[in-house]
């Protein structure tokens, strides 16, 4: 079997060429050797990111833990120290779940339930108006909250994270520009400049990730990239501090409006602070130097009377102009350079989504680049990126230009009904894609539950089968890259002989599912994934004894007492670790079984297959009637098919 792009043993690849392909030209070879000839020869990677924010540590702590050759250059001296973005919204909590890095941001965080309205005009003193729940029962998520935590805590946990794997952010280096061979067959050649004496520094990477913010220089290297949109002339500051006030709901996300002098956004803060963001009604036309710290405190207190707002502390102060613009486009044509988080969008930070759509847009290109450095990617997948993305990106300017004109103009009713109207696309959860390569929807009215291409997979409780444990079905298994191929059904004696032929013809040296997994085994084998000390708990080699590119699991609703591991074919003996009984809908968040909450309903002779991306979306659902014959081995052809629309088995390296 072909072994792909990734020639060398991972232990051989630390400093190791990086592959080429036999049609380089002659120019890209010979400058190549001049590079690697030079006193300080170029670093070799697999994927450059430009930015260690949120976004770009989000990718790199992926690509890292996919084991690809990854290098972090941020032109900052370290990380976050105050101030900046500090919300997590329940999709995003759900991704740390995933990640195994919740923990630490829940134990210090403040999480925010609800959303308090107060007004003042020139007829009636401030006032509370109502209060609203953030995410109500409608917002189908196991952490119905945000959680503020400030952004260099977010960015430390990353930091951590690939220290463990042997991976260090390049401080002090500032991307320059880069390019690439003509025929774009050899690497890409990004220049840095590094510290203070300019130092030129030479990365040599097949691909090239810039989330290095709105003034991004990767973005204004990619031909026709440029940001779309307008500013708005209002001016906001934010302050950052622990208050003495009698206001009572501070510890609420609050909106509080005067007519007279503009609005206040208050958002709880850990270690005691609060955040306010602050609207400079009526002085923009001024100097914009006269509005600092001291008029931005006194604007808040006079937003704020009749009550007292004191600060026994300032932590940081900053004062934007919000402006809405998306770039028109995520990646350049040859698809070897890309575009993430604010580097590819801006928006007001009031809605607390930046941080969050940047790390999602790094969690949606992560595993994308993992398959197309390892050579199983078609073209497709890494163009998916752009379509998938821009998309969020637009549906977030159109919503955040309503919400920030709404939050200015106090209206309390419309902004309550905005919110309402977009709570899932603000919750996260309501991010969807169209159909793609990778979201297959079918003709067929197969899908009717809440488990949609394109989808994130809905939550749902069952039972481990091996250890009888209660697990949210769509966290147990750690995030490693793999696609998930759930089947479901009511009765396991019943669909053997389904899954004896599904097996079968799995098996089979034609099936492409096969030929996928045999390639990515050797690929993984020869570039593994990197460790950390948790795995001796995590056991993440339960989830890839099958194959490095898919986890199968099983649902049933059958009682355990009825079927032993033993009654299962080899391939399902072998994901013990995801053979789950559908047995506890008490414990749901909506009461229901996974089973119907996915599916809307499932025959008592039928065998559904829920294909689930590496980033939680769901890419596909089928559906058979395991008492025709071959219902198996359609149903294997139908995995072949999805996936070859955006997989491919590399080819075998040319002889010597």
């Amino acid at each position: 079997m072909a072994p792909g792009v990734l020639e060398k043993p991972a232990e051989e690849q630390q400093g190791g060429d990086l592959h080429m392909t036999n049609a380089a030209d002659d120019s890209c070879v010979d400058r190549l050797t001049l590079l690697r000839s030079m006193p300080e020869p170029p670093v070799e990677c697999q994927v450059c990111v430009v930015g260690a924010g949120p976004a770009g540590l989000m990718l790199a702590c992926n690509l890292g833990r996919f084991g690809v050759k990854v290098e972090v250059v941020d032109d900052r001296a370290d990380q976050t120290p105050v101030g900046r973005a500090d919300g997590l919204q329940p999709k995003t909590i759900e991704t740390f779940r995933q990640m195994r890095l919740a923990d630490p941001l829940l134990q210090r965080g403040v999480r925010v339930y609800d959303i308090a309205f107060w007004r003042s005009t020139t007829d009636e003193p401030l006032h509370r108006l109502g209060r609203e729940i953030h995410y109500p029962p409608i917002i189908d998520v196991l952490d119905p909250y945000i959680l503020l935590v400030h952004q260099g805590m977010v960015e430390s946990l990353f930091i951590e994270d690939l220290k463990k794997r042997g991976v260090e952010v390049r401080r002090n280096t500032a991307f320059d520009s880069y390019s690439v061979c003509d025929g774009n067959n050899g690497p890409l050649q990004v220049n840095c400049l590094a510290n203070v004496t300019q130092d030129r520094k030479t990365i040599l990477t097949q691909y090239l990730v810039g989330c290095d913010g709105a003034h991004s220089k990767v973005r204004k290297s990619i031909p026709d990239a440029k940001p779309i949109g307008l500013s708005q002339p209002s001016l906001w500051g934010v302050l950052d501090g622990e208050l003495d006030t009698d206001f009572p709901d501070i510890w609420s996300k609050t909106l509080v409006y005067s007519q007279e002098h503009g609005s206040i956004l208050i958002i709880p803060r850990e270690r005691n602070m609060t955040r306010f963001y602050i609207e400079l009604k009526s002085s923009t036309k001024g100097d914009r130097n006269l509005l600092g710290q001291e008029f931005v405190m006194q604007r808040a207190r006079e937003i704020m009377a009749p009550f007292s707002v004191k600060w026994k502390y300032i932590e940081w102060f900053g004062r934007y102009q919000i402006g809405q613009r998306v770039a028109n486009r995520f990646q350049d044509p040859h698809t070897r350079a890309f575009l993430a988080g604010d580097a590819s969008h801006t928006h007001s930070p009031k809605a607390a989504q930046g941080m969050n759509t940047s790390m999602h847009d790094a969690w949606n290109i992560g595993w994308k680049l993992n398959f197309a450095a390892r050579g199983l990617a078609k073209p497709a997948l890494l163009e998916s990126y752009e379509q998938e993305r821009r998309k969020i990106a637009l549906d977030l300017v159109n919503f955040d230009y309503e919400h920030a004109n709404q939050i200015a103009g106090g209206d309390a009713v419309a902004l309550a009904e905005n919110f309402k109207t977009n709570v899932r696309f603000i919750s996260g959860i309501g991010a969807e894609y169209g159909e793609n390569a990778i979201n297959m929807v079918e003709p067929q009215s197969w899908v009717m539950g809440d488990a949609k291409p394109g989808c994130l997979l809905p939550p749902a409780k069952v039972t481990r089968y091996l250890d009888s444990n209660p697990v949210d079905v769509q966290l147990d298994i750690p995030m490693l890259g793999q696609f998930r191929i759930y089947l479901l059904m009511w009765d396991v004696h019943q669909s053997r002989i389904f899954l004896d032929g599904f097996c079968a013809a799995l098996n089979s040296p034609d099936s492409l599912m096969n030929q996928l997994s045999a390639a990515a085994n050797i690929s993984y084998a020869k570039q593994p994934r990197l460790p950390a000390p948790e795995d001796i708990y995590l056991r993440p080699e339960r989830y890839t004894a099958v194959s490095h590119l898919f986890t199968f699991g099983l649902i049933t609703t059958m009682p355990k007492s009825e079927i032993e591991i033993t009654d299962l074919p080899a391939l399902f003996q072998d994901s013990r670790w995801t053979f789950y009984l559908d047995d506890i809908p008490e414990l749901d968040t909506r009461g229901q079984l996974c089973t119907n909450k996915w599916l809307g309903s499932l025959g008592p002779g039928e065998v559904a297959i829920v294909n689930v991306r590496p980033d939680g979306y769901v890419g596909s659902i089928g559906r058979w009637d395991s008492s025709v014959d071959d219902a198996g081995e359609e149903a294997a052809k139908w995995l072949d098919t999805y996936y070859d629309r955006f997989l491919q088995v590399p080819p075998s390296p040319a002889m010597d």
